[in-house]
């Protein structure tokens, strides 16, 4: 016999937990399934173990990245962060803000958690997990057997559209709601379920890469820079070949496989393979201007004052890899560049050194892949998706949330921002019957 619902939600994550709390206390029979035995793996791990839970700017559609970058919109501007700030509040839950408007829990990510099983509890969600669904099976005219379905009350006027076939049985619903998330982090759990589901129903799927992520060079390419792994500055930093890509002032950390920190993770989302990156590597002065002033009336050497301006070991790093250019603007400068002394170069000589200073260019070979990367760009079309409801516009009654569909938010608690508002959007119009009704 087989359990019927108004709604199943499958996956157990940010926008899943939200979605499944807010329709549930709308009058829905909600039912939440998730293959994991431990809830919400990804918030517990997040910010540290604090849970970066959105942004004071989340709001701010222009900080998403889509094919179609308006999408997001509507669901930003119906669920902004104000109001899940006020969901925290009223469970006692405090916070800060610790950067550039990024707001972590006082305490451990646990509380949002614990808010959203709240929620989840206080609406009367019934839980699958750890369970798994092995296949979907769209019902030809929406309506159900009731030699098959088992007899619980569901909203006057659904009738199933969907049955799984789950580890508990066969459950059906009228609304089915995706929220397994994207392919980022797969030691926590992550799957490609999401994108097959949507394969199956001939939807278009943007092709999944990691996001916000490290960034590797080949082993000859970064031999100059391995040594100055944990090191850490500000940069500014973009991708010149993205058109319309943002420039980031952020902070920069050498690895030994490449570069991380929040300003790589930024542009890592806008980064395609065989693209350079544009560092700015002293944002806040003119390195032409310093060293011109340097080169008065001292024998100092040009590593000695590039020294002074950025750390040490960065100056000698970056002259000792100017060295092997053989072409450029510095191709002409007499080598090596470390030991020049400043009164040995002329104003053109030191110019063009300060512009390749400040605009130096340098070309990943890939990144760290999902196994490092924060989020997952790409996934279900949005033009298969309705903005307002999240719903597929050719099937009615399924809907994709979250990281599954293809918005993609900045480094800063933008991502959470988008789980919360895309699950709530759907949640509400489930509710209001805007899935459609049989």
């Amino acid at each position: 016999m087989a359990q019927q619902f108004d709604t199943v939600i499958v996956g157990a994550g940010a926008a899943g937990l939200f979605c499944a709390g807010v329709a549930a206390q709308l009058g829905l029979r909600v039912a939440l399934i998730d293959h994991s035995a431990r809830l919400a793996e990804k918030i517990r791990i997040s910010g540290g173990g604090r849970c970066n839970f959105t942004n004071l700017q989340a709001d701010l559609p222009e900080r998403f990245l889509s094919d179609d970058p308006r999408f997001a919109r509507h669901a930003l501007r119906s669920y902004r962060p104000a109001q899940f700030m006020a969901l925290l509040r009223s469970h006692g839950v405090s916070w800060h803000e610790k950067h550039r408007g990024q707001l972590f829990c006082d305490d451990s990510s646990e509380r949002v958690i614990d808010v959203l099983r709240s929620e989840c509890e206080r609406g009367g969600v019934h839980w699958f997990r750890p369970c798994a669904v092995h296949e979907v099976m769209r019902l030809a005219d929406g309506s159900s057997d009731s030699a098959s379905v088992s007899d619980a009350p569901t909203n006057a006027g659904l009738r199933a559209r969907f049955a799984l076939q789950t580890d508990a049985g066969e459950i059906r619903c009228a609304s089915l709601v995706v929220a397994t998330g994207g392919l980022s982090i797969p030691q926590i759990g992550a799957t490609d379920w999401a994108f097959r589901l949507a394969r199956q129903f001939d939807l278009r799927v943007i092709e999944p890469r990691a996001a916000l992520v490290p960034l590797t060079f080949t082993a000859q390419g970064w031999q100059p820079f391995a040594g100055l792994a944990g090191l850490a500055l500000e940069v500014d930093l973009a991708v010149p070949g993205q058109r319309g890509a943002p420039r980031f002032t952020e902070d920069l950390l050498f690895t030994h496989r490449g570069l991380s920190g929040p300003a790589v993770l930024q542009v890592s989302s806008y980064w395609r393979s065989g693209e350079p990156l544009s560092i700015n590597l002293a944002p806040d002065q003119s390195i032409a201007d310093r060293l011109l002033e340097a080169r008065e009336g001292t024998r100092q050497q040009l590593g000695t004052a590039l020294g002074m301006i950025v750390p040490k070991r960065l100056a000698q790093a970056w002259l000792s890899q100017a060295d092997l250019g053989t072409t450029g603007p510095l191709a002409g400068l007499p080598r090596p560049l470390s030991e020049r002394r400043l009164a040995e170069l002329g104003n053109r000589a030191l110019q063009a050194l300060a512009a390749a200073f400040h605009d130096w260019r340098v070309l990943p070979a890939g990144t760290e892949g999902y196994r490092k990367a924060e989020v997952t760009a790409g996934g279900v079309a949005t033009a298969e998706l309705d903005p307002r409801t999240l719903q597929v516009n050719r099937i009615p009654g399924l809907h994709f949330i979250g990281e599954s569909v293809d918005v993609t938010g900045w480094l800063g608690g933008y991502n959470f921002q988008w789980a919360w508002a895309s699950g709530y959007c759907a949640a509400r119009a489930m509710a209001a019957g805007t899935s459609g009704t049989l």
